[in-house]
Formats: structure tokens, C-alpha cells, sequence
């Protein structure tokens, strides 16, 4: 074998290899395969495993056959009692049919922005016509259902299947929650002055009562001291009656010593008297003797 036939065999082989290298792929068990042949979709390759195609001519579309998940972003809708709110939801849907999908939108960015005008415009047909007491309870469950069957049957056309569509919030904008919440502080500011207004009533009508109770019972108190102080007074001078009715003598010498004990107790070291002075009467003769009775 000539080497010019040798490098062609050597050619034609790699080519073989490139060729048959380039006509299989795999379809993971997570995917959707769309095959296309110079722009033209052929079929689907739905089910996984080892597949071919025709080199050059046929090019492949990866599609992801799990569930999406769509969360939209925070509108606000006026309700049918004309309250706004703003609502969040998010949608689950998957990929039904990689041919009609990518007819109609191509890319899952595009079906992510159609769907989302999808859900917006339900979402503010049908909570129109619901009131806020009724979004934020029980009730709200059939009007969702209703929401998220018109959604379903729209995505159709983009080969699309909806499996849920929720409401993840609904709350009021910042506005209205900021006028609400400094409403009810200032209620709650109301009540608190309230009562401390009538606890510090309370206190005075508490304060009045001990006052008044303390005053009577400092009366009643000091009445009974005066009455059992004047007892005590009459008592004591009817024992020094008594006693100065026995020795008249004695009495007068004991008042003397008291005097002379108070007097020269407050004086100053030096005392000027005279001689014959009536406070120093006992200094100078002493008490009168007195005659034992026979």
C-alpha cells in the first residue's frame, strides 16, 4: 500500500469516527430533547437513554422536563372595596411540549415573562371583585382556584403545564401598613394617658383616705393622751397635797433643794447673793427642828 492510499484510509476512518461521534447524544433523565434539521423541528426525544441523529443537518434543544417554579413580582391591585394590597405568588409548571414551547416562545426566559403577564392579569380580574375580608380568609381558596384554571388553559397554547398557582403574600403597601400602624400607636398612646390619668386619681382618692384617717386617729390619740396626761396631773397633785398635809416643814425644805438644784445647775461658776438673801435662808439656819410630840 502506496502511503498516499495509506493516509486517505487513515482519513476516511477519522472521519467514520467523527461522523458517527457526531450523529449519537444522550438524553438525561431530567431533559427533553428537541430535534431540529436545517431550522425545521423534526420530533422529541422524550424518553432518556442513547439516541442518534443525522450529522450537520440535525441540531439538538435541551429542554428541562422537572417542575419550574415562578415566583412574580410584588403588584399592587385595588380590591373590590377599593383597598390596595400587594400581592405576591408564585406558579408551578413544566415543560409538556418541547415542539409547541418552542414554537411559541423558544426559551424558558420568554415563557417565565409570559406567564407572569399570564398571572397578572387573572390575579387582577379576579381579585377585583373580592373584598379584603374575604383575601385574608377561607374564602379566598375558590377565587385562587378560579386564578390559577384560567392560567392553566392559557399556558396550554405554550406547551406549557400549570400545576399550581398560589398566592405567597398579600399585605398591605408600606404606605397604608405606616398610616396604620402610627393610627394605632397613637391610640394605644391614648389609652396609656388614660390610665395614668385615672390611676393618679386613684392615688389622690388613696392619698385623701390616709391623710384623713391618720388626721382622726392623731386626734383620737392626742385626746386620749391630754384626758390620761390631766388624770395623771390631778393624781400627782393629790399625793403632793397628801404628802404636804402630813409635814409642811419638809415639803418647803424639798422645794428648797430642787431650787437651789436647778438654780445653781444653770448659773455660771460665780453666784453674787447677799448676805441675807430669802434663797439662802437654808444655807444659813437649816431646816427647823422638829420637837417630838409627847
Amino acid at each position: 500500500m502506496t502511503p498516499t492510499l495509506k493516509w486517505l484510509v487513515v482519513g476516511v476512518g477519522l472521519a467514520a469516527l467523527w461522523a458517527l461521534g457526531s450523529s449519537v447524544y444522550v438524553v438525561d433523565e431530567t431533559q427533553q430533547a428537541l430535534v431540529i434539521r436545517f431550522g425545521a423541528p423534526m420530533g422529541v426525544a422524550g424518553a432518556p437513554g442513547l439516541k442518534f441523529k443525522i450529522p450537520y443537518s440535525d441540531s439538538l434543544v435541551f429542554y428541562d422536563s422537572r417542575l419550574q417554579i415562578l415566583t412574580s413580582p410584588a403588584e399592587q391591585i385595588i380590591l373590590g372595596d377599593q383597598k390596595r394590597v400587594e400581592v405576591v405568588t408564585y406558579t408551578r409548571f413544566r415543560i409538556s411540549d418541547p415542539l409547541r414551547f418552542y414554537q411559541a416562545v423558544g426559551t424558558l426566559d420568554q415563557a417565565n415573562a409570559q406567564l407572569t403577564q399570564m398571572v397578572s392579569s387573572s390575579l387582577r380580574r379576579e381579585l377585583g371583585q373580592v373584598t379584603l375580608r374575604s383575601l385574608l380568609s377561607d374564602d379566598r381558596r375558590p377565587e385562587v382556584a378560579i386564578i390559577e384554571k384560567d392560567v392553566a388553559d392559557k399556558a396550554r397554547a405554550l406547551g406549557v403545564e400549570v400545576t399550581e398557582v398560589r398566592l405567597h403574600r398579600a399585605d398591605l403597601p408600606f404606605e397604608a401598613s405606616q398610616a396604620i400602624y402610627d393610627r394605632m400607636k397613637s391610640e394605644r398612646n391614648r389609652e396609656a394617658k388614660e390610665l395614668r390619668a385615672q390611676g393618679f386619681e386613684w392615688a389622690q382618692q388613696i392619698q385623701g383616705r390616709a391623710d384623713r384617717d391618720r388626721t382622726v386617729l392623731l386626734s383620737e390619740v392626742q385626746r386620749q393622751s391630754a384626758i390620761t396626761h390631766g388624770e395623771a396631773d390631778a393624781e400627782a397633785n393629790q399625793i403632793l397635797s397628801a404628802a404636804f398635809s402630813k409635814d409642811p416643814e419638809f415639803y418647803k425644805l424639798y422645794r428648797s433643794l430642787q431650787t437651789y438644784r436647778q438654780a445653781l445647775a444653770d448659773s455660771q461658776p460665780m453666784l453674787v447673793l447677799t448676805p441675807d438673801a430669802e434663797f439662802l435662808k437654808q444655807f444659813r439656819s437649816g431646816p427647823a427642828a422638829t420637837v417630838p410630840k409627847q
